[in-house]
């Protein structure tokens, strides 16, 4: 078997394949898979949108990035408390009224 990229990507969603059908008898990776899952979705969109395949790669693009989205809820929670905290606090140090 000749080694090309054709070939590395044949090999790379077999193995997707497998995850997935490994993690749907109760064998695979656990939460690994739902971070996986989304990030190949938007690779195969960056391909599909680079390869002229511009309708489904930006489906597939954007559907990967809905689901990551969701991943980083609880970390866009922290992040936006973190700021609240800090414009809190810098606004206490300049005397700055709030209305």
């Amino acid at each position: 078997m000749e080694f090309s990229k054709r070939n590395m990507w044949a090999l790379i969603l077999i193995g997707f394949g497998l995850l997935v059908i490994l993690d749907w008898f109760g064998l695979g990776l656990g939460n690994l898979m739902g971070w996986i899952f989304p990030l190949a979705l938007i690779g195969l969109g960056y391909i599909g949108i680079k390869n002229d395949r511009s309708f489904f790669g930006w489906l597939l693009l954007v559907i990967g990035l809905i689901s990551l989205m969701g991943k980083f809820a609880g970390i866009m929670g922290l992040i936006i408390a973190a700021a609240l905290i800090w414009y809190g606090v810098t606004l206490l140090r300049k005397g700055r009224k709030v209305y």
